[in-house]
């Protein structure tokens, strides 16, 4: 059995590329739903042509790609479509691009509410379930099945986020009231968070892991995060883990633990606990090559059968108490 340990390391340092999905290559008249790309002219792209402009703005499309979707009018300006690659653009206007709204995969449309009253909610968010819009999700996001459930202007605010994948409690506010309070209260870490996880390994005992951490160093993954020193940009991170109980699973030894963030950095608890060697069971970013994500994100490989590869389709972490330090 390893042993919980403390350690901090440190890299060199390198800067991460963005890592973007290949739009599809379908005409403007197969889709019905599309997605807005608001590009605002900065002062060192005024008098550009819009082809050359939208393609310094998105380098992954070629000009003869970005010409062709000006000319079937999926380009425009305040004024309209623009019909024109070698229309000028002007320093503080939008340039909009439409793309077609790819299908979306299937998630849970629905949430639980376990606490409401005039100033808070407190809700169960489902694994799988994206909080906000993103590349891959429009309508399937939690965002969207709160209006459609309580209507447009419901009022509440969320005072933090969790991943796609993480299933458990989200707080919310009403927005010009509690919801600033509350965010205020994430921001300043005046409420403990508690997480449930199921990791590889058996692991032992309790301990703070302090691994400062920033954008992962070497990686093509724009949201992946990994150790970085402070003289590099790494931000202080500190992680409290509990060993709970032992079990297995393919045949592998694993440990329920207790995770208790004392800072918010981006996938903390994640790293944490992969930088440990026992990364979360079924973690699609730090639990396997990263060359296999990159192969569903660049080359369309289903990302169930990285599922398949993991034994589980989401990874195994569990947003499971949020308390407000009354101390």
């Amino acid at each position: 059995a390893s042993a919980c340990l403390v350690s901090v390391v440190m890299r060199k340092s390198t800067i991460p590329h963005s890592v973007l999905s290949a739009d599809r290559d379908e005409g403007a008249d197969a889709h019905e739903e599309w997605i807005a790309i608001p590009l605002r002219v900065g002062a060192g792209h005024d008098g550009y042509r819009v082809d050359r402009f939208i393609h310094a703005r998105i380098t992954r499309l070629s000009r003869t790609r970005i010409q062709t979707i000006i000319e079937r009018g999926q380009v425009r300006d305040a004024r309209g479509p623009i019909g024109r690659p070698a229309h000028r653009v002007r320093a503080g206007e939008v340039v909009t691009v439409m793309r077609p709204a790819p299908p979306e995969p299937e998630v849970v449309l629905d949430y639980t509410v376990r606490h409401q009253d005039p100033d808070l909610m407190v809700i169960d968010k489902p694994a799988g379930l994206p909080v906000h819009p993103s590349a891959r999700y429009h309508r399937h996001t939690l965002t969207a099945v709160m209006r459609t459930r309580l209507g447009a202007g419901h009022g509440w605010e969320m005072a933090h986020r969790l991943d796609r994948e993480t299933s458990g409690v989200m707080v919310f506010g009403r927005r010009g009231g509690s919801g600033s309070v509350l965010k205020r209260s994430f921001q300043h870490r005046q409420v403990h968070k508690e997480y449930l996880a199921l990791v590889h390994g058996r692991l032992e005992g309790s301990c703070v892991v302090e691994i400062p951490l920033g954008p992962a160093q070497g990686s093509e993954i724009r949201v992946k995060m990994g150790p970085r020193s402070p003289a590099h940009g790494g931000l202080p991170a500190f992680t409290e883990v509990e060993a709970l109980t032992h079990g297995s699973f393919r045949g592998e030894p694993i440990t329920l633990v207790r995770a208790r963030p004392r800072t918010g950095r981006q996938h903390q608890i994640r790293v944490h606990l992969a930088e440990l060697g026992h990364g979360i069971v079924g973690d699609k970013l730090y639990g396997i090559e990263e060359s296999w994500f990159l192969d569903v994100v660049e080359n369309g490989r289903p990302m169930a059968e990285l599922g398949e590869t993991l034994g589980l389709w989401r990874h195994a972490l569990h947003a499971a108490r949020a308390d407000e330090d009354r101390g």
